[in-house]
């Protein structure tokens, strides 16, 4: 396992698939690496690649509105993505681009040790969760793996096309800060 500086650079330096061809930043991640929470999304989009920081244009001014329901910000969360390159035109990262950017989240998971895991969308929790999940049916639904708590909720980019997911949503975000105080109070 890598240490911080060491995962990140790599990731700067990384040419395991087409994705770096067209990068304009590595988006590695953000927040608290100490966290008990992370978020993981699929991949960066424009806004992300420009500014090398995920969750920066509209999808994560939502995130973090998201978040602040639930008395969580960018200061108490990590934030990453499958991918660490945005794919062209915000496409789904391709199964080969996701399994050259794996490594790189799972060493991040390793650092972070977080008891909660929140998947951002379908692509998110079929790749971390289980390859047959149903984000439509299995939302907001948890799962223990090896200690820790998973779960899937809607993208918001998805909320930001279809606002009639946003009360499915908002109940997951409460089961989310719900399993965040479970967890508080073993500790």
């Amino acid at each position: 396992m890598l240490d911080w500086e060491e995962l990140e650079g790599y990731a700067n330096r990384c040419a395991r698939c087409a994705l770096c061809r067209t990068r304009n930043h590595v988006v590695f991640g953000v927040g608290n690496r100490e966290a008990d929470i992370i978020f993981i999304g699929e991949g960066p989009g424009e806004q992300e690649d420009l500014t090398g920081e995920p969750f920066v244009g509209p999808a994560g001014k939502l995130l973090d509105d998201m978040l602040s329901i639930i008395d969580l910000n960018r200061t108490n969360v990590y934030i990453a993505n499958i991918v660490k390159c945005r794919p062209p035109h915000n496409r789904d990262p391709k199964p080969e681009e996701q399994e050259a950017c794996i490594g790189f989240l799972r060493n991040q998971v390793a650092l972070v040790k977080p008891q909660i895991i929140v998947c951002l969308g379908r692509i998110a929790a079929q790749r971390i969760i289980d390859p047959e999940f149903r984000i439509t049916r299995e939302h907001g639904e948890w799962r223990l793996r090896n200690g820790t708590w998973m779960t899937a909720i809607y993208h918001p980019s998805a909320l930001l096309r279809d606002v009639t997911k946003r009360p499915d949503t908002f109940t997951d975000l409460l089961s989310i800060r719900e399993k965040l105080q479970e967890v508080h109070a073993k500790i």
